[in-house]
């Protein structure tokens, strides 16, 4: 319970601060763990409450309640700079199964869904600190990263933490001229 009313404190300020240091915020974009994203427009949220482990938002008069134990960060800001990062990896991606073991496709979309050509065909990205993770439905994840001038494709085995040595990695090619 302390642990929500901490998170309560830390919302407020960092809407605080942003609100006294430059430009307002004009979105409020809650990452999940899973991936998923909510959007809200500052301009029509109206409350924020805390209670039982959950954060209630008050937009335009409907109520949504996001479990706290959901969320992996709060993000704040204009939502052209918020979104910046993210078209940056939406696409059709031609990478590499393993060195020397052929090509599939990954399409990440706008909405933070994901699809492959190959094993379990669904997932959901997320991008953090300037890279795209990839969490797959048959336990691998992905991240699609810029080295240099190009991309690549580093592949982790179900089990095997981000942080560990990757299963693989293989040149990455976004296909599609402008974010689909």
């Amino acid at each position: 319970m302390r642990r929500i009313g901490f998170i309560g404190v830390v919302l407020l300020g960092a809407v605080s601060l942003c609100v006294a240091q430059g430009p307002k915020p004009d979105s409020l974009v809650v990452v999940l763990k899973d991936g998923h994203q909510k959007s809200f427009s500052m301009a029509e949220v109206s409350r924020i409450d805390f209670k039982d482990g959950s954060m209630l938002l008050t937009q335009s008069g409907r109520k949504e309640v996001i479990n706290m134990a959901d969320v992996l960060r709060i993000d704040f800001g204009s939502s052209e700079h918020l979104s910046a990062g993210r078209n940056r990896f939406v696409g059709r991606w031609e990478v590499g199964v393993g060195v020397g073991n052929g090509k599939f496709f990954i399409t990440l979309k706008p909405d933070g869904q994901a699809r492959k050509g190959m094993g379990s065909g669904h997932g959901t990205w997320i991008v953090v600190n300037g890279e795209a993770q990839i969490s797959w439905d048959d336990g691998w994840h992905d991240i699609i990263r810029k080295v240099g001038e190009k991309h690549e494709k580093l592949a982790f085995e179900p089990g095997r933490s981000l942080d560990a040595e990757p299963s693989n990695v293989t040149d990455a090619r976004n296909t599609t001229a402008q974010p689909i």
